[in-house]
């Protein structure tokens, strides 16, 4: 029980705050016209996230971290896709969100950006490794097991949770403005973002 309240708690920590990530499952979520739509970057942030965790549970992930050219490339494929995503989001415009209306990504697009904002963030992954992996040593046997299923249910239900409070929200006739808004700003952000990711690179 210990273990996977500690897992809980860890991965609320990491998975709540304002991020690129949490951003684009919620907007994703606001734009198509039925929830079922939204599943594409739901389930896709989610086993990407999965993937990290487990990665980072079994130490594998401090491995691929200890080559820089990994780092540098995940780097540039971030900043690349972040910058493309931001250009996207800022131009995009609200139709409603009635069956048909919806300006939502295509399942391929919702795919590769939802792998792109997952898996191509180094600090990202990092804070994965550095917060999950190293709190993992501690367990061992069941417990290590039941503690990675704890952060991986999180991670789960919120991005769930995320895609369908966007669907909701999208739904009023009162979010048409208040989409372009949230557009702008998270189009910002992912521009920032990755102005953040070069600056620390170079310190």
């Amino acid at each position: 029980m210990q273990a996977f309240l500690h897992g809980m708690i860890l991965a609320m920590g990491l998975i709540l705050p304002l991020g690129v990530q949490n951003l684009f499952v919620f907007t994703q979520g606001a734009a198509q016209p039925t929830f079922l739509r939204a599943l594409p970057v739901v389930i896709t942030a989610s086993l990407c996230d999965t993937v990290l965790i487990v990665l980072a549970v079994q130490g594998v992930s401090l491995f691929i971290a200890s080559f820089a050219w990994i780092k540098i490339l995940f780097l540039m494929i971030g900043v690349g896709f972040l910058a493309y995503m931001g250009w996207l989001t800022w131009n995009s415009t609200w139709a409603g969100n009635d069956v048909g209306a919806g300006k939502g990504l295509g399942v391929k697009q919702q795919i590769v950006f939802a792998v792109t904002v997952s898996l191509f963030n180094p600090h990202a992954v990092l804070d994965t490794i550095g917060v999950i992996g190293t709190s993992a040593i501690h367990y061992t046997g069941n417990e290590k097991i039941v503690f990675t299923m704890a952060c991986i249910l999180v991670s789960w239900c919120w991005f769930f949770l995320l895609a369908a409070i966007g669907w909701n929200v999208g739904k009023k006739k009162s979010f048409t403005q208040l989409f372009g808004y949230i557009n702008k700003v998270s189009a910002i952000f992912m521009w920032l973002s990755a102005v953040y990711m070069i600056y620390n690179s170079v310190l």
